[in-house]
């Protein structure tokens, strides 16, 4: 290899003996593709499960991000190899889509994929690997849908939703607080929830964080939080009935479009210039108290003058308030934004019940809580930590909740977990390979084995005997024809999980299994990467 530069200065690398460099293709390149998704798999297979490890991520500019989340692993990693990128997409595919199973499902294709390699040492072809994948998929998921209870929920009874959701953040940093955080996620779904059409908008639920305090003072409100403060120390600190005029004008005279040039060469001249910007900012005020409002806030700032005048005129302001929370506070209150001072009126004035302006620790830093709004369907989940590391990390958790409890209200059958479902899909799988006679019964063989491999890597992360622990469990699971015993990854004393209350979402696990389906038929089916130096 050696380094040159062209008439530009520009540098570029020679490569010797590049005419003697093959590129993969055939079984060769398919191999290759299988080694690359499962390296990726094997990066994630230590952080499934309550007992997972946590992975440190740097970025480039020095960012240090501590996660178990498998899709902001995935994420953050510099990938590179091109299959390996599938394998990013379909972690976040599973993310989009259901919010929660993106460690499970990767590790999942990984093991498809190795047992794929060793139908291919066989000399089976990857065409007849893929339609068995395929069948065994439908059998797996069929069975799923046998398995899987219902549960009913209501606005009083929600302890299924918090058991659910507990699941989802056992295998968290903060699992510590699971109840408290679970509970807080429950009660948020179902405020911006429509139980009548099962539909959630996780856009009205805001999830804001601030460094200090503890994880337990974590507080869901039944409103908004606005990361700023009275525009005037003097003004008062909590309104109640509030009045709220929002504004996307700025509090100052009008600006002429084109180029000016005022001349000003006497003292009269320029005490009538400032009388007229006075009476400017007057206009303004007046307007705001002729409609009602109690409180003004901007999406601009103003000028000391005009903050004064707002003090003295008793006209509370909060200003610098960015368009994103200027929404949600008129979805909350009801109000509508106004962009000329013109155009106001008292019925687009937002109302709540109480905006209080609250201060934290020794800092001076100080957030607006506008609480008891017109509209109850916007909260906000706001988070208490150590850091913001941890509160970057509770905010992924939380999310993940959120999903989980959003997928229950669309549709609230439930499998048992603790790989409880996955042991009980292989042994159907198994069980229904016998009745397809070609080559593909191998497959399908295979893929049952490779559903193994998510309860023996929670076996393996919790400390216990992987191989004896699953041999127990699935021969348990056999004997008593009862799908629900697991892996007691918390060492509680039972492997059943409904004794234990481990549930996950039916739609979660289908979706993974079909998923990771889909990516590895798709990685079987490549025998040649090109890239653009090979043409």
């Amino acid at each position: 290899m050696a380094l040159a530069f062209d008439e530009y200065g520009r540098p570029f690398i020679i490569l010797k003996e590049q005419d003697q460099k093959t590129r993969l293709r055939g079984i060769e390149a398919q191999k290759a593709n299988i080694s690359a998704g499962k390296a990726v798999a094997r990066i994630l297979r230590t952080s499934l499960g309550p007992k997972g490890m946590d992975k440190v991520l740097q970025s480039p500019d020095g960012d240090v991000t501590i996660t178990n989340d498998g899709a902001t692993i995935l994420e953050q990693m510099d990938v590179d190899n091109q299959i390996a990128k599938l394998m990013v997409e379909l972690s976040r595919s599973q993310d989009y889509e259901i919010g929660d199973g993106t460690t499970g499902v990767v590790v999942m294709a990984g093991a498809l994929l190795e047992q794929a390699e060793r139908l291919l040492e066989r000399g089976i072809h990857p065409i007849r690997i893929a339609e068995g994948y395929e069948m065994a998929s439908r059998i797996a998921v069929e069975h799923l849908e046998h398995i899987s209870q219902k549960f009913d929920f209501g606005t009083t009874n929600i302890e299924p939703l918090v058991q659910t959701c507990m699941t989802t953040l056992s295998s968290k940093i903060v699992n510590r607080c699971k109840r408290h955080l679970a509970e807080i996620s429950v009660k948020a779904v179902l405020s911006v929830a429509d139980l009548e059409r099962k539909d959630v908008n996780l856009d009205m639920i805001k999830v804001e964080g601030k460094v200090g305090g503890k994880l337990e003072d974590t507080e869901l409100i039944y409103g908004i939080t606005v990361d700023k403060d009275m525009s005037h120390p003097q003004m008062p600190k909590q309104i109640e009935d509030a009045k709220i005029a929002i504004l996307t004008c700025p509090f100052e005279p009008p600006k002429p479009k084109t180029k000016h040039k005022v001349d000003i060469d006497t003292v009269e001249k320029f005490q009538t210039l400032r009388l007229q910007e006075q009476k400017y900012f007057d206009d303004m005020v007046q307007k705001c108290k002729d409609v009602g409002a109690t409180l003004v806030i901007c999406q601009w700032g103003f000028d000391d003058e005009a903050n004064h005048l707002l003090m003295h005129r008793n006209l509370p302001a909060v200003r610098w308030v960015g368009g994103v929370e200027l929404e949600l506070i008129a979805i909350a209150t009801g109000g509508r934004i106004v962009p000329r001072f013109q155009e106001l009126t008292p019925e687009k004035l937002g109302r709540a019940g109480l905006v209080r302006e609250k201060s934290f620790g020794t800092t001076k830093d100080k957030m607006l809580y506008i609480e008891h709004c017109a509209n109850s369907r916007a909260v906000t989940i706001f988070i208490r930590g150590g850091n913001k590391m941890m509160i970057e990390e509770t905010k992924r958790s939380i999310h993940d909740a959120l999903c989980v409890a959003r997928n229950l209200i669309r549709n609230n059958s439930i499998v048992y977990g603790g790989g409880s479902a996955e042991i009980s899909c292989s042994i159907a799988v198994e069980a229904g390979a016998d009745k397809y006679p070609g080559v593909e019964q191998y497959a399908i063989r295979a893929f049952a084995d490779a559903l193994d491999s998510v309860p023996m890597a929670l076996a393996e992360n919790s400390g216990l005997q992987p191989i004896e622990t699953l041999s127990a469990v699935k021969s348990q699971q056999i004997k008593e024809n009862y799908p629900h015993y697991g892996i007691d990854c918390n060492d509680v004393g039972t492997n059943d999980m409904r004794q234990q209350d481990v549930f996950e979402t039916l739609i979660g696990k289908q979706q993974q299994i079909l998923l990771a389906t889909q990516v590895v038929k798709m990685i079987l089916k490549i025998d040649d990467v090109i890239s653009p130096s090979d043409y």
